[in-house]
């Protein structure tokens, strides 16, 4: 008989829950601490992660970090594009644990909506497609498998959910929430972006599948916020790995999946902690990401 595997107790340098006792706490999410200084935020990407809908107690080495450098990187490879409520990510006057991790931005209005884009089948879509031949309302080809490239990009866009799922909405419902202007500009901007980071990161062997992008306004003018096409908002394949008509590898949160149903958790609460072996194989995808797309090493 086996033994169990050991529980990963996190060290020190995994910053599961954020403290500064000078600024005050803005919101908490699953993954990012914000706080508020005058008309600018400090972002705090904390190396916490969800899977079924639940914050593991079990934080992912350099997962934040992984996830605000990555953040960095596309917010300023798209500026062209579209503007962002970055300020800096100079972190000098906060503690050491908040190096990396962290950026300052512009205090936005933010658009009530998830700005989802989808260039493969897979996922919910999939699912979605397999019952009614379209995804999200809009009507597909017959015959696709699963993981095939959509014969265009398709702009999905959701609810925002402070906890639980986001819901798929439909463009109408998005108008009645943001107004017609503002619904057909943001689905403009999200297909662009995507059609210009997609393009770029086939070049370093990545596939992105889908991904969600957040809105909002800095005195009127829509910027880029929150994070940006990481592997906690995004799917990313191997493009030398990639074979339709199945779920494909992906650099993201898998393992961590995998290991949850094979223990079949209930999915209720309390969430189970992770073994070190989870732990670390997870960090390790999500700096394979980071390399790929940028080329850099995590730090440098």
């Amino acid at each position: 008989m086996g033994l169990a595997p050991k529980p990963y107790s996190n060290p020190k340098n995994v910053l599961v829950e954020s403290d500064l006792k000078n600024y005050r706490l803005f919101a908490r999410g699953k993954v990012r601490d914000v706080y508020e200084d005058g008309d600018r935020l400090l972002i705090v990407a904390t190396d916490r992660i969800s899977a079924f809908d639940y914050i593991l107690p079990t934080g992912i080495p350099d997962k934040g970090r992984v996830l605000t450098q990555m953040t960095l990187f596309w917010l300023d490879y798209l500026k062209d594009v579209v503007p962002n409520h970055f300020l800096s990510s100079d972190t000098s006057s906060l503690p050491p644990e908040f190096a990396g991790r962290s950026m300052w931005v512009k205090r936005a209005d933010m658009f009530q909506v998830e700005c989802v884009v989808r260039g493969y089948l897979a996922g919910s879509g999939w699912k979605d497609y397999q019952k009614t031949g379209a995804v999200c309302g809009i009507a597909l080809p017959p015959g696709l498998r699963e993981s095939d490239a959509l014969p265009a990009p398709i702009f999905t866009p959701a609810t925002k959910a402070a906890s639980g799922h986001d819901e798929n909405i439909s463009f109408d419902e998005m108008v009645e929430i943001v107004g017609a202007p503002a619904a057909g500009k943001l689905r403009e901007l999200t297909l662009a972006i995507y059609k210009k980071a997609a393009d770029y990161a086939r070049t370093r062997g990545i596939i992105i599948a889908d991904t969600k992008f957040e809105f909002g306004t800095v005195g009127g003018q829509i910027v880029l916020a929150d994070e940006v096409l990481t592997p906690d908002s995004s799917r990313f394949w191997p493009l030398d790995q990639y074979a339709p008509g199945k779920a494909q590898p992906s650099y993201d949160k898998q393992f961590v999946r995998d290991y949850l149903e094979s223990i079949h958790w209930n999915k209720q609460p309390p969430a189970p902690a992770l073994p070190e072996d989870i732990a670390r194989r997870t960090s390790d995808k999500y700096k394979e990401a980071y390399r790929a797309l940028t080329g850099r090493e995590l730090g440098s």
